[in-house]
């Protein structure tokens, strides 16, 4: 199993900033590709960025340029900085990640449980 977990959200006024953090800890032998989900209040989840386990990046239009993907693989943890925060923005963040929990197993897709992000206008 892989458990991850998300921290750094919070409230925010608009033109702000936050950084959000997702540790992932368990029976794991290699990360793969790790990302961020959102999903506002009624609405779907959806796609914010991703990271290859190559470091190539690829972000929503609605982030990208404000948003920035990264992560520390000695950690095991992805980061997510928020700038030029929007209340549209406002959602519960959600990590996603590809892990293998032995050698010869396949890639798997881990979600954390969410962090709150709450942008005032």
């Amino acid at each position: 199993q892989v458990q991850l977990v998300e921290s750094g959200g919070g409230l925010v006024q608009a033109g702000g900033s936050l950084r959000l953090s997702c540790a992932a800890s368990g029976s794991i032998f290699s990360i793969g590709a790790m990302a961020w989900y959102r999903q506002a209040p009624g609405e779907q989840r959806d796609f914010v960025a991703v990271i290859t386990s190559r470091s190539n990046t690829n972000y929503a239009p609605s982030v990208k340029g404000r948003f920035t993907i990264s992560r520390d693989d000695a950690k095991s943890t992805v980061y997510l900085q928020m700038n030029s925060l929007r209340a549209e923005d406002t959602a519960v963040y959600y990590c996603n990640v590809a892990a293998r929990t032995e050698s010869s197993g396949p890639l798997k897709a881990w979600w954390g449980h969410g962090t709150q992000v709450t942008v005032s206008s």
